[in-house]
């Protein structure tokens, strides 16, 4: 049944029946892909598939706490989770060790926490209660567009410290979608969109390992065992699995030719393994999640309750979209995973509690809760 025709409850309901399915796939592919170099490293096959179960769990647990927060609770503390992003994002530049030449993660024991993953749900939560006070003053410029904007600023600078240009894109991305929906002027934001494009450019011109990474995007066959060494092979997994694939478990570039295999590239993985049909899966997937968490913003009456669905939906979409653009040569190389899909722990969490939120803003009415609520917001 399409999202459209359904009632609020069933939509909900149908989200969660989406989720459930992108972890399960997910679950396949972490398995398939790291029960080898599991048992190469640690002797058993499923270690990093418990981390994995472990990143979930603990992602369920956080979504339980959201979910029994009120609107006006989480637009309280909206203000306060960009402060401690902020502060976690320069902590980690300071003192987060150097993993292939980035400082994006603390390393605790056997955990290892990426702030930026948080700071983007932060910044989702802090735009929408922006927007929601700002919403009769939104087309003025100083007013409406420009205090997002420098929170975004702020943050994007530190992530791109670390250097992570991947996630800055589609924070800004998340960003506009939002000032879109609160219809912003149409021309501010196109002045917005062309900046963000020209300091695009300067940011991939300013370095010289973005540029090789975007010269092996448009010709990885130029340098195969170079700089086009995981494109090529990310090209491998997917023409290898043909219609419908060679089976689950069977992949041969997972087997240490695919770096990435059960991370940034686990897409590629589910393409050899259940081929075209199975990346069309996953892809109807995120096109039917998109639609539902549309439907959940177009009948939330409370402002903040639809900027912040709008705003999760394009959070995750955005990373997915990134993702598979980047697996199938449409995007150059970004370190960025498959919502609900790759592994990785903090991403786990993180897509977790922004689909938690999309679920809180949506019950606000069945609850009896907007009118009040809206009210004291206001």
């Amino acid at each position: 049944m399409s999202p459209i025709l359904m009632t609020e409850r069933m939509v909900r309901r149908f989200l969660l029946v989406i989720v459930a399915s992108l972890l399960s796939v997910g679950l396949i592919a972490v398995y398939s892909t790291t029960a080898v170099p599991s048992a190469e490293g640690y002797g058993y096959s499923t270690r990093l598939l418990l981390n994995h179960l472990a990143a979930i769990t603990l992602g369920l647990l956080c979504s339980l706490g959201i979910l029994g927060l009120s609107s006006a609770t989480l637009r309280l503390i909206a203000k306060w989770a960009v402060v401690v992003s902020v502060a976690l994002l320069m902590a980690v530049i300071a003192y987060g060790p150097e993993i292939g030449g980035a400082h994006r993660w603390f390393r605790i024991g056997r955990l290892s926490i990426q702030p930026s993953e948080f700071a983007q749900v932060a910044l989702v939560l802090y735009v929408a209660d922006v927007l929601a006070r700002k919403r009769l003053v939104v087309r003025e410029f100083r007013e409406g567009v420009l205090p997002p904007l420098i929170v975004l600023g702020v943050m994007a600078g530190l992530v791109l410290l670390q250097p992570d240009l991947g996630t800055v894109v589609v924070m800004g991305a998340v960003v506009f979608v939002m000032l879109l929906v609160a219809k912003a002027d149409g021309k501010q934001l196109s002045l917005v969109a062309l900046l963000g494009m020209l300091a695009l450019v300067v940011l991939i011109a300013g370095a010289s390992y973005r540029q090789r990474r975007l010269l092996a995007f448009l010709d990885p066959w130029a340098d195969p065992l170079g700089t086009g060494f995981q494109m090529v092979q990310s090209y491998l997994a997917l023409g290898s699995g043909g219609l419908i694939g060679d089976g689950v478990g069977a992949s041969l570039q997972k087997l240490f030719y695919l770096p990435g295999a059960h991370t940034d590239f686990i897409f590629a993985i589910v393409g050899e393994e259940l081929g075209l049909l199975g990346t069309t899966a996953v892809l109807g997937l995120f096109v039917l999640f998109v639609l539902t968490g549309t439907r959940l913003a177009l009948t939330a009456e409370d402002p903040f309750n639809k900027y912040l669905i709008c705003g999760c939906v394009a959070l995750i979409s955005g990373e997915a979209v990134v993702n598979m653009a980047v697996v199938t040569g449409l995007m150059p190389t970004k370190g960025l995973p498959l919502p609900f899909v790759s592994y990785g722990g903090t991403s786990m969490v993180g897509n977790l509690a922004a689909c938690a939120l999309i679920l809180r803003a949506s019950h606000t009415r069945q609850f009896g809760m907007g009118n009040s609520e809206c009210g004291m917001q206001s």
